[in-house]
């Protein structure tokens, strides 16, 4: 980051729209894991790793997009 002022308008921007497609990418990893072990009968433990798979899936989307919305969006101002 360059040096200068936090520009909090966009710090908070960054950081709701964090907390929103978190949870929305996570909420569908963990219910489609839950959905696909219980439509086809596969049982719990292999629920439990559809839904760790599916949330690896979901945590790699997550740091792609942050990655991608810190280096669009100016975080500080210079001076």
């Amino acid at each position: 980051m360059a040096a200068g002022r936090t520009n909090w308008r966009n710090m908070i921007l960054v950081i709701s729209l964090a907390i929103l497609i978190g949870v929305e990418l996570f909420g569908v990893a963990l219910a489609s894991g839950w959905a696909l072990a219980g439509m086809f009968e596969l049982g719990h433990v292999v629920a439990y790793v559809l839904m760790v798979l599916f949330s690896g899936f979901a945590a790699y989307g997550m740091l792609v997009f942050m990655r991608r919305v810190v280096k669009v969006e100016r975080l500080t101002t210079r001076s």
